[in-house]
C-alpha cells in the first residue's frame, strides 16, 4: 500500500478515510477477495482503527467489501459474467420504468398547464423547466482529471453518472423505485471491473438523448432512450470478460 495513499486530513476524517479505502478497493490495490488488515490500514492512514472500521461498514453497504464472522473484512470479488448480466437486467427493469414514469409526469404537468390560467400556470411551467434543466446539467459528464490515474481519474465521472441516474429515478415520484436504483450501486460495481475510455463523451450524449425524450412527455420514447443507453453501456464493459 506504500505510496498509494496520503495521510487522512483531520478536518474531514471519516469521509477522507472512506474515500481513501474506497480508492484502494476500486483500484484493486486491495485485491478482490483479499483480507483487509484494519490495524495496518489505520497505521498507513495515521488514524485510529475506529474511522477505518466506520469506513469499512460504509463500504459493506456499498457492496465493495464483505464481513464474515471471526474473519473480518475482505474486498468483495468482482462481478462474474452471470452477475453482470443480472445487474444489467435489473437496471433495464428499474431505470426504463423510471424514465417512462418521468415522461408520464411531464405529460401530466403539461396537460395541467393547459387547464390552468395565469400565475399558477406560469409557476408550474417554470418548475417543470427547472427540473428538466437540472436533469440536463447532470447528464453532461466530466472528462478525466488531468495528472491522475486509476479511480482518482474517474471519481468525478462516476459520481456524476450516478447522480444523473439517481435523480431521474427520484423524479419518477416512486420512492421505492428510486431507493432500488440507488441500492444497486451499479456504477461502483461496473467501474470496478474496468473503465472503458469509450464512456467519455458517449455516455453524456446518451444521457442528453434521455432528457430530450423525457421532455417530450412520451413514455415510449423515454423508455427506449434509457434502454438504448443501458445496453450500449453494458456492451462497452464486455471486453473485460473477453480478457478474463
Amino acid at each position: 500500500m506504500n505510496g498509494l495513499l496520503r495521510p487522512a486530513r483531520r478536518t474531514t476524517l471519516a469521509d477522507d478515510v472512506y474515500e481513501s479505502v474506497r480508492t484502494l478497493v476500486m483500484d484493486h490495490a486491495v485485491a478482490p477477495g483479499e483480507r483487509i488488515n484494519i490495524d495496518a490500514l489505520a497505521r498507513r492512514l495515521e488514524v485510529s482503527p475506529t474511522p477505518v472500521r466506520e469506513a469499512l461498514a460504509r463500504l459493506e453497504s456499498d457492496g465493495l467489501v464483505r464481513k464474515r464472522p471471526l474473519a473480518g473484512y475482505t474486498a468483495a470479488p468482482l462481478l462474474t459474467r452471470v452477475e453482470f448480466d443480472e445487474l444489467v437486467e435489473m437496471r433495464l427493469i428499474l431505470e426504463t420504468a423510471a424514465a417512462r414514469r418521468v415522461a408520464e409526469r411531464v405529460a401530466e404537468r403539461g396537460a395541467g398547464r393547459g387547464a390552468e390560467r395565469g400565475a399558477d400556470a406560469a409557476q408550474q411551467s417554470d418548475g417543470l423547466a427547472d427540473e428538466l434543466a437540472q436533469l440536463r446539467r447532470e447528464a453532461e459528464l466530466p472528462d478525466p482529471v488531468p495528472g491522475t490515474e486509476g479511480f482518482a481519474a474517474i471519481t468525478a465521472f462516476t459520481a456524476q453518472d450516478a447522480r444523473f441516474h439517481h435523480l431521474l429515478a427520484e423524479r419518477s415520484g416512486n420512492r421505492m423505485l428510486h431507493g432500488a436504483v440507488v441500492r444497486l450501486r451499479a456504477h461502483l460495481h461496473l467501474f470496478r471491473l474496468h473503465f472503458p475510455a469509450a464512456h467519455y463523451g458517449t455516455s453524456g450524449r446518451e444521457h442528453l438523448r434521455i432528457v430530450d425524450a423525457v421532455a417530450t412527455g412520451e413514455p415510449d420514447a423515454a423508455g427506449s432512450a434509457m434502454r438504448g443507453h443501458l445496453l450500449a453501456a453494458a456492451d462497452r464493459h464486455l471486453p473485460f470478460f473477453e480478457r478474463s
